[in-house]
């Protein structure tokens, strides 16, 4: 083992991530550059909690920062001590990481650390891993949790050499190992999962079935059992004291010029391809032929931002003048407000956040069947599912034409949010997961040398 350390209750898998995977991990022994001081008092709260450092590979409006910004004041105010390390998003992405100090989290900027393959991201994530080796000797955490592909390879490769004893879990939100590379990348790609699974992870975590049950048949896991489940929580309350009975009134549709009683759809996230918002844009137009009071709005930003331009750019002038292009929300809660229904168009998802507001929102999604999206779309309950463009406008359009449709489907989503899906329910997650890797840490390191199984030790 690179790192000399056995994972207790054998290797539950987690991923790497980048082309560049082993020369990021540096050599053997590497020096780390010092990293800054960090207060080692104990956390608030009757009894002494988990110090857990965080790294994301950036704390934009996506899934996984969302998250962060739900669970970790909760932690914080369960009596954990949390240190979040993240790169810097990229134009157009927002940060949520003042959001994060406002409620009391502390989050260091890692230099390097950001998307990307080749030489150039191989250079960079050599430089993130030196700092967060300096900042986790001072931090000295008893978990280190990462997220995204980038991160997980950087900050794992980190807490192997700078704090070995800490447990290691990583979160896959989703994964890129079949379908977004050519089928070379893609086979590099598994291969350095599971030999971060091997090697350097506790314990593999996934946000939604059907991911666990993708790293089982790719190898990075070898059964179910080895990866947690943990479906997404967020900061709900807002949405869920939406009222359900106003008429469709509020200040997005003001400031876009959407009247108050027109069916308004609404596309949220970045503008990526796997998002594929010109398919939405498509399943729009033909709807609105038929509806010609039906409204779409596009809230994110991202590479096909420009493409989604042209094609709206070609559409007759009735159409395009019921298409808004808003850009990235700070705040999401006036855009589900003003929506009747949300439309996604993914080719590949984990369990979409946007999806879980809608629903706190009381909104019904429309939604290819990807992923999670069926583990959080109850079709014909909660919304429904379809297949690429005809399948799914002919979808929109029956809760477009149907008012009391949209509101029933509305209604259940919502109590399942509420159920399911709020901070406090992931936060409760998230403790489990830390007192076992933890617990697992220390029942090895108590175990005498002579009992251990063959290459089993502790730092």
């Amino acid at each position: 083992r690179d790192d000399g350390v056995e994972r207790p209750g054998g290797a539950a898998p987690g991923p790497g991530g980048t082309l560049g995977i082993r020369g990021a991990l540096g050599p053997r022994g590497a020096r780390a550059r010092a990293g800054p001081p960090f207060a080692r008092g104990p956390p608030a709260g009757p009894a002494p909690g988990v110090r857990i450092a965080r790294v994301l590979t950036r704390l934009n409006l996506g899934g996984p920062a969302r998250q962060v910004l739900a669970s970790d004041p909760e932690l914080i105010a369960r009596g954990h001590a949390v240190l979040v390390f993240a790169g810097a998003p990229e134009p157009g992405e927002g940060d949520l990481s003042d959001a994060l100090r406002a409620r009391g989290v502390e989050v260091r900027a890692v230099p390097g650390l950001r998307r990307g393959m080749g030489p150039a991201s191989l250079l960079a994530a050599r430089r993130a891993r030196r700092f967060l080796e300096g900042a986790l000797r001072e931090f000295a955490p008893d978990v280190v949790h990462t997220h995204a592909s980038n991160a997980g390879l950087v900050g794992r490769a980190a807490a192997a050499r700078a704090c070995p004893s800490a447990a290691r879990v990583h979160t896959f939100h989703g994964h890129v190992l079949e379908g977004y590379f050519p089928a070379p990348v893609s086979a590099l790609l598994r291969r350095t999962e599971r030999r971060a699974a091997r090697r350097s992870t506790d314990r593999l975590v996934a946000v939604s079935e059907a991911t666990r049950a993708d790293l089982v048949r790719l190898g990075v896991a070898a059964s179910e059992g080895d990866v947690a489940l943990s479906p997404p929580g967020l900061d709900l309350d807002a949405l869920l004291r939406l009222d359900l009975d106003r008429d469709g009134r509020g200040p997005f549709r003001r400031a876009h010029g959407i009247p108050p009683g027109a069916p308004l759809v609404g596309v949220l996230g970045r503008l990526a391809p796997v998002k594929r918002p010109r398919l939405a844009l498509d399943v729009f137009a033909r709807v609105a032929a038929s509806e010609p009071g039906a409204h779409i709005a596009f809230a994110g930003d991202g590479a096909e931002a420009a493409g989604l331009r042209r094609d709206l750019a070609g559409l007759p002038a009735g159409v395009r003048d019921r298409v808004h292009v808003v850009g990235a929300p700070e705040d999401v809660v006036p855009f589900h407000a003003a929506l009747d229904v949300l439309l996604a168009t993914s080719s590949s998802e984990g369990m979409p956040v946007a999806m879980i507001e809608a629903a706190a929102a009381g909104r019904p999604v429309v939604s290819t069947a990807v992923g999670g999206v069926p583990e959080l779309v109850r079709a014909g309950v909660t919304g429904l599912l379809a297949a690429e463009t005809e399948g799914l406008a002919a979808a929109l359009a029956s809760l477009v034409e149907d008012a009391d449709a949209r509101r029933a489907m509305g209604e259940r989503a919502r109590e399942r949010a509420r159920a399911q899906h709020t901070a406090e329910a992931l936060t409760d997650r998230l403790e489990a997961i830390y007192a076992s890797v933890v617990e697992a840490r220390s029942s090895l390191a108590a175990r005498p040398l002579a009992t251990r199984g063959p290459g089993q030790h502790t730092a």
